[in-house]
Formats: structure tokens, sequence, C-alpha cells
């Protein structure tokens, strides 16, 4: 499938084992055929709302390099949600370096829209993030790190590919 130029959905979601304590990410990326792919990933030691928008920043990332014009996030965190729309100003300052980049990623498509849905509507991004956060011991050498601050750090590695 080739998703340039289409509308990419993205259904992003952050866990951690406590708050704070060790997290993971889980992105599903689908278009109109189906889901392109899932993406687990073990993020080290972190807060919940960290983790909350390392997934959409993945995400946004992923989507960038299929090439998609268009997307739409759904996250189950409200604030998340919130504060990308503006409606919420983003007061911790361990979170407002990841705001601005979330930020920036989503100005580079033509249309980005995300929207807060239940828990049990992002059920398989959730599912993706817990296995992702309990993983720890067999991922030790995978952390998440920001782009902005080392531009050599890989993206994390996708769990699986799905059908499409």
């Amino acid at each position: 499938m080739n998703p340039m130029g289409r509308r990419l959905i993205l259904k992003t979601d952050g866990a951690c084992i406590g708050n704070p304590g060790p997290g993971g990410i889980g992105i599903v990326i689908s278009d109109e055929d189906g889901v392109l792919e899932e993406i687990s990933c073990f993020i080290g030691f972190t807060t919940n709302n960290k983790a909350e928008y390392i997934a959409l920043i993945e995400g946004l990332r992923r989507a960038a390099a299929l090439g998609c014009e268009e997307v739409i996030v759904y996250s189950d965190s409200e604030l998340l949600c919130r504060q990308m729309k503006g409606i919420y100003k983003v007061r911790d300052p361990g979170i407002f370096e990841l705001y601005k980049e979330a930020l920036r990623l989503s100005k580079m498509f033509a249309s980005f829209d995300i929207e807060h849905v239940s828990r049990e509507g992002n059920r398989e991004a959730d599912s993706l993030a817990n296995d992702a956060a309990s993983l720890r011991p067999r991922w030790p050498k995978r952390h998440w790190q920001s782009r902005t601050s080392d531009p050599s750090e890989e993206s994390p590695g996708s769990k699986g590919q799905g059908a499409g």
C-alpha cells in the first residue's frame, strides 16, 4: 500500500507501570484499507503524560516518513488532545519540549486533527503500549530520546506489520 497523499489514521497511547515508572508506547497506523503498521516500544522510566506525547511524536514521525499528507490522531489522553488543540496550556516544563516537537511535526501535514476517544476506542494502541512497558527486562537498551537533542538516535522499532 502506498499511503502517499492518503489520509492516515494514528491511534496512539503511552503507558507506565506506576507513574512515574517503566513506560511504553503503542501506535497503530492505518488508512481506509486497514492497518499498515503497529509499533510497540519500551521508552524507559517516565511519566504517563510524557509517554502519551512520545507516542504522538513517534506516530507523526512515522506518518511523515510514509509520505502522507493528512493525519487524524485518536488518543485516550484528554489532556494531550486539549493541549494540542490549544484548549489547555502546557504548564509542566517536563512536557513543554515534547509539546513543541509534537506541534512542529503536526504542521508538516496539509491536514492534521486530533480527537479524544475512550480507552475502549483506543484498545489496540493501549494494548501495545502496556505490552511495551511490561517488557522492560527484554529491551534494556531501547530508550527513547528526543531527536531535537540528538539527531543520531533511532526511532522505536516496529513490533510487526499489520495486514493491509
